[in-house]
């Protein structure tokens, strides 16, 4: 069964073409790229984006509300990133337009239990052992690293408690994540597979909500 990607997932919740768009966090620019194939007037910002009349190498802090505002603002795996949680959201929200949306693909680092952290260490040792990466270290290291390398990242609970005060929830739903840690589409399935068991927790959400107007 193929895996629904963030485009999928952001075609179900956008207004039609020509809308503006305003990704921010664009990295290559795959997405801002192929919503621009489909007609909407969008625009990828990344300190590192790539050159092209569809991108600002501008962070979100830096970029000036004008009268054209955007329809809807789209974040994949950037917003817990951002220093300044609470001033990233207000400028969000002041380039949005009324009914404006913001559609978000993230992770939680810190819903990882121990059962979900167990499973991701034997599944970079069997790569390891297939000659695809280096081996992890002991699994009690692995999970200290694992802890150490998001250090002050924003954990899932302060993101959603941020957004849900800016924004009246559309779509929730919870989405596998390690496997872009692993690589491959079949890694992708079996996540799924054993988030659908209950065996570990799905890291991943998506998410789309309305811009809440100051008198709300």
């Amino acid at each position: 069964m193929a895996q629904s990607t963030f485009l999928d997932f952001a075609r179900e919740q956008l207004p039609p073409p020509p809308a503006r768009l305003l990704e921010v966090g664009c990295g290559h620019g795959e997405l801002t790229t192929a919503l621009a194939v489909e007609g909407y007037d969008v625009l990828g910002i990344d300190p590192q984006a790539p050159q092209g009349d569809l991108f600002r190498r501008i962070r979100l802090e830096d970029i000036e509300p004008d009268e054209a505002l955007f329809d809807a603002v789209l974040a994949s795996h950037s917003l817990h990133h951002i220093r300044d949680l609470d001033q990233a959201l207000d400028r969000i929200v002041s380039l949005l337009g009324p009914g404006g949306l913001l559609v978000l693909d993230e992770h939680g680092w810190d819903l990882a239990d121990e059962a979900t952290l167990d499973w991701l260490w034997n599944q970079q040792r069997a790569l390891a052992s297939a000659g695809h990466g280096e081996l992890p270290a002991s699994l009690d290291a692995f999970r200290e690293e694992w802890e150490a390398e998001h250090l002050g990242l924003h954990r899932s609970e302060t993101m959603r408690n941020e957004v849900d005060a800016r924004f009246e929830e559309r779509v929730f739903t919870r989405t596998p994540f390690l496997y872009r840690l692993l690589g491959g589409v079949a890694t992708e399935v079996l996540e799924q597979a054993l988030i659908d068991a209950e065996a570990i927790q799905a890291l991943g959400f998506r998410y789309a909500g309305v811009a809440r107007r100051p008198e709300e």
